[in-house]
């Protein structure tokens, strides 16, 4: 347990020093962190940030 407590004082402290965004799509994949559901919802973080940049993308283009 102990070993997960200090990565997630790291992910929380990358958070306030890189930015949210940062934290998860650059600096790292955080796969070493054996926790199933922080995984999942890291994942649908990702996948929806990438939806939603797409759309903005695809209605701005329509616009063009």
């Amino acid at each position: 347990m102990s070993d997960l407590k200090n990565s997630f004082e790291d992910i929380h402290y990358r958070m306030n020093e890189e930015g949210f965004d940062y934290c998860f799509d650059k600096y790292s994949d955080w796969s070493e962190i054996k926790d199933e559901k922080f995984q999942k919802l890291k994942e649908q973080y990702l996948k929806s940030k990438k939806e939603l940049e797409q759309y903005i993308i695809d209605k701005y283009n329509s616009y063009q």
